[in-house]
């Protein structure tokens, strides 16, 4: 049995044992990595480029791009790599990083989402104080604050879980470093510590998607009293698929951090992280910019020269 002293590399879950499986998985990781890559790319490029867009809605959006960039960077990449030269190892200092990074972009993006939900309640619900509780520097501040709730969680998280002995072996069934994989590896009780500390953020997770649907029900409340149908369908078509894909971050992740270890398979961890590490950072360029003309007007002209 093996100490974390001792630890110098992990070896993750691999996605397939035969060749050509795991070349389809490269590929078709690397197809949605640069649909992230162009699409975050893009919409970070035009809000800073076209000074319409200099308002705090697409300012928002402009953080949520970059949130999304950091959090598919440090899990993706690697797992193409695996793929690619069939290899499963990471080293100990990589694993380490790898969690930070993406608990911090992760986390910073969940709040991030929680004041744009805000954002749009403000917008549609109190029009005539919107330029006075949503001013430049109040924009700042809770963009600030967001990304400061990311590293404080991402610090203390990673901070615990490598505190903890691990001598149950090197090996993680996930193709990333994920929190409950090396809480298994643990032969330490204070491995409660950890899983306290991650119930915690989950249900601070929870508590931001409350926040969030709340705000939206007061917005479908304030539509439904346009008579314009254009209006009505302009909001919902815009807000539903954003409410969409928090949902499936939320759930996902939720499942992934409190399920059982009983109802535990590696398929199954496979898909669900998949679910809430790979698809939100690719879906979320399309959300915001296939449903709003302003912004597909200004990536049009940006391309267009």
């Amino acid at each position: 049995m093996s100490n974390s002293s001792s630890i110098t590399q992990f070896l993750l879950l691999a996605f397939a044992d035969r060749r050509e499986l795991q070349l389809l998985h490269f590929w078709l990781f690397l197809g949605i990595y640069l649909a992230a890559l162009l699409g975050n790319g893009l919409i970070i490029t035009t809000i800073t480029c076209d000074h319409r867009l200099h308002t705090p809605m697409y300012f928002f959006l402009l953080n949520l791009s970059l949130l999304d960039l950091g959090s598919i960077s440090p899990t993706v990449p690697k797992a193409m790599a695996n793929s690619l030269w069939d290899t499963r190892t990471i080293s100990y200092t990589g694993c380490v990083a790898q969690l930070f990074t993406f608990l911090f972009f992760i986390t910073a993006e969940l709040s991030l989402l929680t004041v744009m939900s805000y954002d749009r309640y403000v917008a549609i619900c109190k029009p005539l104080h919107y330029g006075t509780l949503l001013g430049s520097r109040a924009c700042v501040h809770m963009a600030a604050a967001a990304w400061g709730a990311g590293f404080l969680n991402a610090l203390l998280q990673t901070a615990n879980t490598f505190s903890l002995p691990l001598c149950q072996g090197n090996a993680l069934d996930q193709f990333f470093c994920e929190i409950p994989q090396i809480l298994k590896l643990s032969c330490s009780h204070s491995y409660l510590r950890e899983a306290g500390l991650s119930m915690l953020s989950v249900c601070l997770g929870f508590g931001c998607f409350v926040f969030i649907v709340v705000s939206y029900v007061q917005i479908f409340r304030a539509v439904l009293r346009i008579p314009s149908e254009q209006g009505q369908y302009k909001t919902f078509s815009t807000c539903l698929p954003h409410l969409a894909v928090v949902s499936l971050l939320i759930s996902t992740a939720g499942f992934a951090y409190l399920k059982p270890l009983s109802v535990s398979s590696s398929s199954l961890d496979l898909v669900v992280s998949v679910l809430y590490v790979v698809v939100p950072p690719a879906l979320n360029p399309l959300i915001y910019s296939l449903r709003n003309q302003q912004l597909k007007d200004a990536v049009w002209k940006l391309i267009s020269g």
